[in-house]
């Protein structure tokens, strides 16, 4: 790793600030009982339907006793909830305040552990270089520590708008645009031409072109400046993740299928190296190779190709796919390893600047399962991700995060199912989420996931609740760290969906009650510790042999219920709108 001195213009408080305070414990989340005002038939009715589901469901058991407890407590997994885009206006104020304290205190019933907030970049130091405004997030903060929920906090170095979900415009700072301005090549770009200004290109990393800094200094003071500024919150325990933002939609990757630039899925993306910066770096690489003639791929396609659209990934034609041959080999190694580096040294200055802070640092890896049954893994290659027929893509990137004292490998996609995608599409959601979870496990470092897309429904929770624990409760093989729902929205609080989401949180918990200490549930905090010595590639890319996934159960054994629980969702929804 190549290490850069921090910026001398952000003023960071002594490490020892953050020492953690024992927090009073909090109060057992609520049963969340359904009280139907209604007549006696329809309460009968309820019942019948409620009584048919006892009959399936096992005898109740006597209280557990304390060691009882905490044997199941070894399988409790905490809920988090994102909360929304918006709830930081881009004017720096927190949207709704009122609405919002309601929301929370909703959550806390539910049983939930924590919320998870984007922190952006583009909103606290909007006003200019190192000149950071805090005081819209110290009052979300104080909102989540009111309502007794811990906080997952997301450094967002990147910008909101043009991805999938993404429902509001918060671009990175102007004053780092303008500098794009001048220098378009400061932003990822496309074979085309095309600029993405959602995040900075890698290939500036250590380019001093915003205002002396570069932009690894940029991220890190940042990180700086938010120690300095939350240190009360630090060292109360509120905080208990801090996920650092290493690339767009704040995942390891490259912005290979952006919408704001028409793709549509299932398209295979397209590489995203082609700003003079990256060039440079490849052609550089290429000619130490002993090979100065060869140039970026111009056959890769367009961004909504399908695979066999193109001579680089086909596996129809009668030659050679390019990303079989000597020199694709070498591209895609050279292209993935410069997202691993960038991972790498942001990981480190994020380890500096939290260290000795009672919190454990994560990243996000993108879920990118279309075009995952195909010989090329097109999709995820574009993305960043060299994972194909013998060559496991995921193992460097659990490696280099477990370097970080253990950083959190945080994956997407827990909820969706193979049978559920387009068979075009060729996805296999359930066979990626197996392998990145047991890439992260293999290496040591604790894995957290959550769903891709917005889900309601209790075949989601139940795909989401098998991945968390894949041999179910008391199961011999890890279990995931902790789970955050993508969002909260007036809509998950409401009725049925609330219902459905309060017990899939009671699921999550193994069936216990809401536990404040981590500890109890084997995943104690302690102060970060300075990362291990940094890895040479050759020990990195040994992580890329591939092995066989650890063994996953069909389905949960801490079902929130199926079609008779959904029929009876749907009795108490009828019920509730007549007599309601």
């Amino acid at each position: 790793m190549l290490a850069t001195s921090p910026s001398s213009q952000v003023k960071v408080q002594p490490w020892g600030s953050c020492r953690r305070r024992a927090s009073a414990p909090l109060p057992p989340a609520s049963t969340g009982r359904l009280v139907v005002h209604s007549g006696r038939a329809a309460a009968a009715s309820v019942r019948a339907v409620a009584a048919e589901t006892a009959q399936t469901s096992p005898a109740p058991q006597p209280p557990p006793s304390d060691a009882d407890e905490d044997k199941t407590l070894a399988s409790y997994v905490p809920v988090f909830v994102m909360l929304p885009l918006e709830v930081i206006t881009a004017e720096n104020e927190v949207e709704g305040a009122g609405a919002l304290r309601a929301q929370l205190r909703r959550l806390r019933e539910a049983g939930v552990d924590g919320v998870m907030a984007d922190v952006w970049w583009g909103i606290v130091e909007r006003a200019g270089p190192a000149r950071y405004e805090w005081r819209a997030y110290r009052e979300l903060f104080r909102l989540a520590q009111e309502a007794g929920l811990k906080l997952q906090v997301i450094m967002s170095f990147h910008a909101c708008g043009g991805n999938v979900g993404d429902a509001v415009n918060i671009p990175i700072p102007a004053w780092v645009r303008e500098v794009g301005e001048a220098d378009p090549d400061v932003f990822y770009t496309s074979p085309g031409g095309a600029r993405n200004q959602e995040y900075l290109t890698i290939g500036v990393d250590d380019r001093p072109l915003f205002h002396g800094r570069t932009a690894i200094q940029l991220y890190a003071d940042f990180m700086k400046s938010f120690r300095e500024n939350m240190a009360d919150f630090l060292e109360s325990g509120l905080i208990v993740d801090i996920e650092v933002g290493l690339g767009p939609a704040g995942e390891l990757r490259y912005p290979s299928y952006p919408e704001s630039q028409g793709w549509a899925f299932p398209g295979i993306g397209q590489f995203q190296c082609y700003d003079r910066y990256l060039e440079e770096n490849f052609r550089a690489a290429a000619a130490e190779a002993g090979h100065p003639e060869w140039e970026l791929p111009d056959d890769a396609g367009e961004y909504n190709d399908t695979p066999d659209d193109t001579a680089f990934f086909t596996a129809d034609g009668p030659d050679t796919p390019t990303y079989l041959t000597e020199k694709g080999k070498f591209f895609l190694t050279w292209y993935s390893n410069k997202l691993l580096e960038h991972g790498d040294r942001i990981m480190d200055e994020a380890n500096k600047a939290f260290l000795g802070c009672t919190v454990k640092l994560a990243a996000k890896v993108s879920g990118i399962h279309w075009w995952y049954r195909h010989p090329s893994h097109a999709a995820e290659l574009t993305a960043g991700y060299y994972n194909v027929g013998g060559r496991d893509g995921y193992g460097p990137v659990a490696r280099m995060l477990a370097r970080h004292d253990g950083a959190v490998l945080n994956f997407t996609c827990a909820e969706m199912r193979n049978s559920e995608q387009a068979q075009e599409a060729l996805s296999g959601p359930e066979e990626l989420v197996q392998q990145v979870l047991s890439a992260g496990w293999r290496e040591g470092t604790e894995v957290a996931c959550e769903n891709a897309l917005p889900r309601y429904d209790r075949r989601a929770y139940n795909q989401m609740l098998k991945n968390a624990r894949p041999n179910g409760v008391g199961g011999a093989r890890p279990r995931l760290a902790a789970v955050t729902y993508l969002r909260l929205t007036e809509q998950l609080l409401a009725g049925n969906k609330f219902r459905a989401f309060k017990t899939f949180v009671r699921k999550m918990h193994a069936d216990q009650d809401y536990c404040p200490d981590p500890a109890r549930y084997l995943r104690p905090l302690k102060p970060l510790e300075r990362s291990r010595p940094a890895m040479p590639v050759d020990k990195l890319l040994e992580a890329t042999s591939p092995e066989a996934p650890y063994p996953f159960d069909p389905e949960t054994d801490m079902t929130v219920g199926g079609d008779l629980a959904e029929f009876i969702d749907w009795v108490f929804e009828k019920v509730e709108w007549v007599f309601g």
